[in-house]
């Protein structure tokens, strides 16, 4: 099966190309629709549907990882799809129980990149 591979440095204002860090977009959006479906994509039955809206999150996720990367924290990260929610999606100010989201897509961002570092 053809997984998508892209790097996290792409978003770096200044890249060192001899330490790309590789992410699969596949693990990325697995994170999203588990933790951070602010739109709710995810609650649509037809798998068309949901395949076209695929890489809806995608660009905020790769931020997301990068910030990880260039150590933000976790809070700092929930705080920034707190805020792509809030502001970017019109969504008004989140709640307790969407910041929790935020943050627990932050903390499985992190152990993905931990975990997968390794291989690199």
């Amino acid at each position: 099966m053809f997984r998508p591979v892209v790097s996290a440095s792409f978003f770096k204002k200044s890249c060192d190309m001899s330490k790309h860090i590789k992410i699969d977009i596949d693990a990325l959006r697995k994170i999203g629709w588990d933790h951070w479906d602010p739109i709710g994509i995810r609650q649509f039955d037809d798998p068309a549907w949901r395949n076209n809206a695929a890489d809806e999150y995608d660009a905020y996720l790769l931020q997301a990882a990068n910030m990880i990367l260039q150590g933000a924290t976790c809070e700092t990260v929930a705080a920034y799809l707190d805020e792509i929610m809030s502001d970017s999606m019109a969504l008004g100010p989140p709640s307790e129980a969407v910041h929790r989201a935020s943050l627990l897509t932050a903390e499985a961002i992190s152990a993905y990149l931990q975990i997968d570092r390794a291989s690199f």
